[in-house]
């Protein structure tokens, strides 16, 4: 398996080497360059090495968690934790802070809905960092009373 996968490591390299030197001049205009074939297949082969990579990671941490009950309980919590920091932050939020009809004139076409999302992912990122920082201050804390 571990042969397989050095050829295959080896062919990517190759094959991505020879597409380097057959990219677009730089004097190209850009969207001809966008619809070279080289450009296309390099992109192509960075979007199958980033799947498996995301593949594998996964598939290994989701195998660790279930061969440690006790961090399946710890990461549990974590993600209970997360779901509830998301729906405070989605209670919090108010969908008509915005006046959309100027929005629109705008030319930005959005609905009551999405403004309380962009709310609660605002109230969500606030909220993560007033634990983040809390934390360090309570570790400082503590580190500095033993």
């Amino acid at each position: 398996m571990h042969k397989i996968i050095k050829i295959a490591l080896i062919a990517v390299g190759l094959i991505g080497a020879v597409l380097w030197f057959l990219l677009p001049e730089s004097e190209m205009p850009a969207a001809e360059a966008a619809s070279s074939g080289a450009l296309n297949t390099m992109f192509i082969i960075t979007y199958i090495l980033l799947a498996v990579a995301v593949f594998f990671s996964l598939i290994f941490s989701i195998k660790n968690l279930f061969a440690n009950p006790a961090s399946l309980k710890k990461s549990l919590f974590v993600i209970v934790g997360f779901l509830l920091v998301v729906g405070i932050g989605y209670v919090m939020a108010d969908g008509t802070d915005v006046n959309l009809q100027e929005m629109a004139d705008r030319g930005v076409a959005t609905t009551e809905s999405e403004v309380k999302q962009i709310g609660a992912g605002i109230n969500v990122f606030f909220i993560l960092t007033i634990i983040a920082v809390g934390s360090m201050i309570w570790g400082g804390i503590r580190k500095m009373t033993k």
